[in-house]
């Protein structure tokens, strides 16, 4: 039976492109991986090092004080004055202590005139009661009497002698030679026994007192010379050894104050001098990185590592110091692994990746 040609067109055109579809059925492209730049982990000897600028101090610094209270009425010297030993520096107005020393006088003479009165008694007891002229508690009484009149005598005496000392106590005296570096009383204002006027930077012995932040001062050098440099001119040095470190931190400032002691000062380097000094710490096997090899894996520092397969993982780590440019990792990192330095900001664990370049930053 004839079959019209027009009725078979469409399903010879369906048949044609069906297989020209299946001609052209190939795999689809894999996808490009992300390109990495790695570092091979070598760790070397690292030694940290501080930076510090501080001043030159004394050893021993006095907050001098009235031991009694009262008006300023003499300011004999200013900040920055040199002083001796016993030399007044202040005076407080002595009028109400002289009262005291003056009542204390009179009952001193009051006391002697009644020691002589009961003396010149118990004399004639004593010359009578042989004789029995007198009793013996007549005797007794005198003898008592007398006693009683010493001991308020020697009573009065003790507080004339306190009070001329209160006395004395308005008269503000340096106890060591030295330079006054701070006054915080002027003349007219009254003070409390106890509060500080003057401090006394003593002379003797010198330290170079720096406050270094905790981070650059992990671990102090032990017995490390320190060289001490003037700020305005390195050529005036001074050396010595780190005498204190103070156990905690200030919470006002947040750094560690280290006293350094020092040697053969010059006299041109006088207190309150602003001086310069570098610290080493101890040398440890640490892997210097790029900052941008640096992540994070939750929120303790971390970096990323690429296996025999280029496959990557990531590695928590500790850094010791933050330097510019650089991170010094001191802890997990051994030698030969590789560090992905470059182009890990999409990476993921166990994606794969492409190594583009090896080698040091």
């Amino acid at each position: 039976m004839a079959v019209s040609f027009s009725r078979l067109l469409p399903g010879l055109c369906l048949a044609a492109l069906l297989a020209l579809a299946g001609c052209n059925d190939e795999p689809p492209p894999a996808p490009d991986l992300v390109r990495v730049r790695v570092l091979p982990v070598a760790p070397a000897d690292y030694a940290a090092t501080a930076n510090m600028t501080g001043d030159v101090q004394a050893r021993v610094q006095t907050d001098l004080s009235f031991r009694v209270g009262g008006k300023i009425t003499q300011r004999k010297v200013d900040v920055g004055d040199r002083v001796g030993a016993k030399q007044v520096l202040a005076q407080l107005d002595p009028r109400d202590l002289q009262v005291n020393v003056d009542s204390a006088q009179a009952e001193v003479t009051a006391q002697q005139a009644r020691v002589k009165q009961t003396q010149a008694a118990f004399e004639r007891q004593v010359k009578l009661l042989p004789k029995g002229y007198t009793s013996q508690s007549e005797y007794d009484n005198a003898q008592a009497e007398l006693n009683s009149s010493r001991s308020s005598l020697a009573a009065a005496q003790a507080q004339l002698a306190d009070a001329r000392e209160q006395l004395g106590y308005t008269a503000l005296v340096a106890d060591a030679p030295g330079v006054i570096t701070a006054r915080k009383a002027e003349v007219g204002q009254v003070v409390q026994a106890t509060a500080p006027i003057f401090s006394l930077a003593r002379d003797g012995e010198r330290d170079a007192v720096f406050n270094v932040y905790e981070s650059l001062f992990v671990d102090p050098p032990v017995n490390q010379p320190v060289t001490v440099a003037l700020l305005d001119n390195p050529a005036i040095k001074a050396t010595g050894r780190i005498r204190e470190v103070t156990p905690a931190v200030s919470a006002q400032s947040g750094t560690l104050q280290v006293k350094v002691a020092l040697q053969n000062v010059p006299a041109s380097m006088p207190l309150g001098s602003v001086v310069s000094a570098s610290l080493s710490g101890e040398m440890k096997p640490s892997v210097a990185l790029p900052w941008a090899a640096l992540t994070k894996d939750a929120k303790d520092p971390a970096v990323w590592l690429v296996d025999n397969d280029s496959k990557v993982s990531l590695q928590k780590v500790n850094v010791a110091r933050y330097l510019t440019g650089q991170v010094i990792v001191s802890d997990g990192l051994q030698q030969g692994q590789r560090v992905v330095v470059a182009g890990g900001q999409l990476l993921h664990p166990g994606m794969q990746v492409e190594i583009a370049e090896e080698g040091h930053p």
